[in-house]
């Protein structure tokens, strides 16, 4: 139900937290563990052999995971290159490109009739070397002007981000019982997480956001139409089928700025603009993804297959 109708369940969400700040507000400090729990959601409901197809797969998902992490990066870059935003606005567009992609792919490229084995392994590898591409990505741009520590941010990731994976899958192999309650809670809890993420980034950005600027807003789209223009052209280019080409493309268009907006609003804090970007990216690469997997799933011939191969 959550999933299903997500971006309205954002727009209602945030409508609340825009009218009624004061309870998401008192909750900013805890953004990190929810994060957590959304990551070790998905941990949890990742397929049993996932990280063997992830090795077995690796050099068309290593491509993959390239392909996000030199086109989004770049983009987001040639994006705050070119037009004199503010730091905060500069911090959170370079968030919104450089963090993995979202889980909500996944669940559009089946829609799509994308290859959603090969969807949720681009997923898993962006997720697992995110430690190792957020950090110094930014600070190979901010680092001569924002001063941050990119090993905070690093171990920030590691904490919130990968271990979390990690345990949730470990222990949904280990213990039938957790597994099976986590099939039920598991796509609503991490749903849950991203609606109360993005709604309290709203209370706490409300006044910025009512004055946010309409270039922004076209650059945002920018970067995620052009994030799927690379994304298929990348896999047409490699010579992907067509089923993997969508996944491909919706993996590199629809980021987890979420998590964008969690790391900004944490390591930024004197940057009170820094989550903005991301968070105005969810509502948008929802609303792209689900009208593009629409499309696409008015043309089943690209058929997902059971296995990244």
């Amino acid at each position: 139900m959550i999933q299903r109708y997500l971006l309205i369940w954002l727009t209602l969400s945030s409508l609340l937290a825009f009218f009624w700040p004061t309870p998401f507000v008192l909750s900013s400090p805890g953004l990190s563990s929810v994060i957590a729990v959304a990551m070790f959601a998905i941990g949890s409901l990742l397929p049993r052999n996932e990280f063997r197809l992830v090795l077995k797969h690796w050099p068309t998902v290593l491509t993959g995971t390239m392909v996000q992490y030199l086109v989004m990066p770049l983009l987001a870059w040639l994006i705050v290159s070119v037009y004199p935003f503010s730091p905060g606005i500069k911090v959170g567009i370079l968030m919104a490109g450089c963090v993995p992609g979202a889980m909500a792919s996944n669940i559009l490229t089946h829609k799509a009739g994308g290859n959603v084995s090969f969807s949720i392994s681009l997923t898993t590898s962006a997720t697992l070397l995110c430690p190792l591409v957020v950090p110094w990505m930014l600070y190979f741009v901010l680092g001569k002007l924002i001063a941050f520590d990119p090993w905070m941010l690093f171990r920030d990731l590691i904490l919130t981000v990968v271990g979390p994976v990690l345990l949730g899958h470990a222990l949904s192999r280990s213990f039938v019982s957790i597994r099976g309650v986590m099939n039920k809670l598991g796509v609503p809890l991490a749903n849950l997480a991203i609606l109360w993420i993005v709604a309290t980034v709203v209370a706490l950005q409300r006044d910025q956001l009512q004055a946010i600027p309409g270039i922004l807003l076209a650059f945002l789209i920018a970067l995620n139409l052009c994030g799927y223009l690379a994304g298929y052209g990348a896999g047409k280019a490699f010579r992907f089928p067509e089923d993997k080409r969508r996944a491909l493309t919706l993996e590199v268009g629809m980021q987890n700025a979420g998590l964008g907006a969690v790391l900004a609003t944490k390591h930024f804090p004197d940057l009170s603009e820094a989550a903005i970007a991301p968070a105005a990216y969810t509502f948008g690469c929802m609303l792209t993804g689900t009208v593009l997997a629409h499309f696409w799933s008015q043309n089943r011939s690209g058929n997902s297959t059971s296995e990244s191969d």
